[in-house]
């Protein structure tokens, strides 16, 4: 079958629902655990980023409106090309921009730096590195290492025995939607609103296009319940066939544990063979970085970004 590679050009279109078997086929085997493959997320935030998508063979190619800014990434289970490289740069010059190509790990930045010398811009982007765990160790917490989070979930037990865990579905997302606007609107440690923001307005569009398309997803999602009323929730999708991808995390900060009893059984409950779990990135923020940083990931997965000079 000809592909738009074959001509020696890149044809883009809007990512679609329609496009996920074509897109896994090439992110589930592929091996990477990166959580910017991960399907549920791309079309999650398809509206945002204004994503295309370029199917070629075994290798697949999206397109980005980024801050402005023309983007690039690339996911296969062989490195970058030179002929990949150069279709990249006349698209790149075609739509009058610099070719940028991120989410690009240690060894394929090295990889394309040396297969072009002199003309490759690492850029190192620590913020948007991912946290990947042993799935059974954040359902166990067994550990000297984790018995500051193994407190945390025998405190919550202890405050609410008859607490009930269950699997996120359709007839769930009213209870989701109205614990995701109350964690937007709580007031901060410091006693001031936190608001209504831009990003958090995208966060919960970026949801609402999850929830419509749950089941062709692939997502699975789970909630914790006190008295009849959520107090939290979690959601993701596969991103290969043994990492699953955590999107989203919201609980109630009133509760005690909330956070910790979310994860903890969440992870006990995903299928076994999910070996890993990616919660993402910490995005730069000193309290979120800390708190996965706690938990002691098992890899902490590095990102670049590459600015190419095409000639």
């Amino acid at each position: 079958m000809t592909t738009p590679c074959d001509t020696g050009r890149l044809a883009f279109h809007p990512l679609t629902v329609a496009d996920r078997s074509a897109v896994q086929a090439v992110t589930l085997a592929a091996g990477r655990r990166n959580c910017n493959y991960t399907f549920a997320n791309l079309i999650g935030w398809q509206f945002w980023f204004n994503t295309e998508v370029c199917l070629c063979k075994e290798t697949v190619v999206f397109r980005f409106n980024l801050q402005g800014r023309r983007a690039y990434m690339v996911c296969s289970a062989e490195a970058l090309s030179l002929q990949l490289v150069e279709m990249l740069c006349a698209d790149a010059a075609a739509e009058g921009a610099e070719l940028m190509i991120i989410g690009v790990e240690d060894e394929t930045a090295a990889q394309v730096a040396a297969l072009l010398p002199g003309r490759v811009t690492v850029e190192p982007r620590r913020n948007q590195y991912d946290y990947i765990y042993l799935r059974r160790e954040l359902a166990e917490l067994k550990g000297g290492s984790l018995k500051a989070k193994r407190n945390h979930v025998n405190k919550f037990l202890s405050m609410y025995p008859d607490f009930t865990y269950r699997p996120l579905e359709p007839s769930l997302f009213d209870e989701c939607r109205r614990l995701a606007m109350l964690w937007r609107t709580e007031v901060d440690e410091n006693g001031h609103d936190t608001g209504y923001d831009l990003s958090a307005d995208a966060e919960a569009r970026a949801m609402e296009n999850v929830f419509s398309h749950w089941e062709q997803l692939d997502a699975l999602g789970g909630s914790i319940f006190i008295d009849g009323r959520m107090m939290a929730f979690t959601y993701g999708a596969p991103v290969t066939h043994d990492t699953f991808d955590v999107c989203v995390e919201k609980a109630n900060r009133r509760i005690d544990g909330a956070f910790n009893i979310i994860n903890q059984q969440f992870a006990a409950h995903l299928p076994e063979q999910y070996v890993y779990m990616n919660r993402e990135e910490d995005m730069g923020l000193e309290g979120l970085r800390k708190s996965k940083l706690s938990y002691h990931p098992h890899i902490l997965l590095s990102y670049n970004s590459l600015v190419i000079q095409c000639r």
